[in-house]
Order: structure tokens, then C-alpha cells, then sequence
């Protein structure tokens, strides 16, 4: 009798500790749910500008240019960048020549784009 006893309090234990690590689990993809969103946030209100640049995230405004994303990233680079690419969202990547560039190529961005300058 008594060992059934302990067994039926063991059991009853391990459910609440079953019950608080649910409720633990809970909480914490809650919590990285919400971190996620405030990234996807934060990322939504800029360009970011990879490659060897001084300032990879630049604040997105819905006159950016790709040429002023350009400036304001300050290339800092050995040489003048060969390649530039800018991918939006699963989108086929475009690819820009420098020497476009210089023949006057512009674009608008979007927010959450990423372009990379290559070289």
C-alpha cells in the first residue's frame, strides 16, 4: 500500500514538472517569436550594404536610390567595386556593373533590401 502511495505521488511530480516545463516551453517560443518579429521589424527599416563598406545598414526612406545607398555605405574598398547586386525578397538578384553606374544607372530601393558590392 504504501509503495502504491509513493508511486501515485511520484507520478503526480512528474506531471506537474511536465505541466511547468510545457508552460516553460511556452514562454520561451513565445518570447523568441516576439525577438523575431522586432528584427523582421528593424529590418524592414533599412538597406543593408554588404561587402567592404564603413556602414553596412543604412535607414531606409522611400527616396533611397541605390547610388545614395552607395555613398552613404562610404566603399572603402582596394579598388573601385566591379559588381554591384541587389536582392529584395526571394527576387532574382539583379546585377549592376560599376560602369553602369558611372553611365548614370540608378534604382529605387525597397525597405529590406540587401545589395553587395563586389570586387
Amino acid at each position: 500500500m504504501i509503495v502504491l502511495l509513493i508511486l501515485l505521488a511520484l507520478a503526480a511530480a512528474g506531471c506537474v514538472s511536465k505541466s511547468k516545463m510545457q508552460a516553460r516551453q511556452r514562454a520561451a517560443f513565445l518570447a523568441g517569436e516576439k525577438q523575431g518579429v522586432a528584427v523582421a521589424q528593424a529590418n524592414s527599416n533599412v538597406v543593408w550594404v554588404m561587402g567592404n563598406v564603413r556602414n553596412p545598414s543604412i535607414p531606409w526612406t522611400p527616396e533611397l536610390t541605390l547610388r545614395q545607398a552607395l555613398i552613404e555605405a562610404d566603399y572603402n574598398g582596394p579598388g573601385d567595386p566591379s559588381q554591384i547586386v541587389v536582392s529584395r525578397n526571394g527576387a532574382q538578384p539583379t546585377e549592376i556593373s560599376a560602369q553602369e553606374l558611372l553611365n548614370g544607372f540608378d534604382m529605387p530601393l525597397q525597405a529590406g533590401d540587401r545589395v553587395e558590392v563586389r570586387r
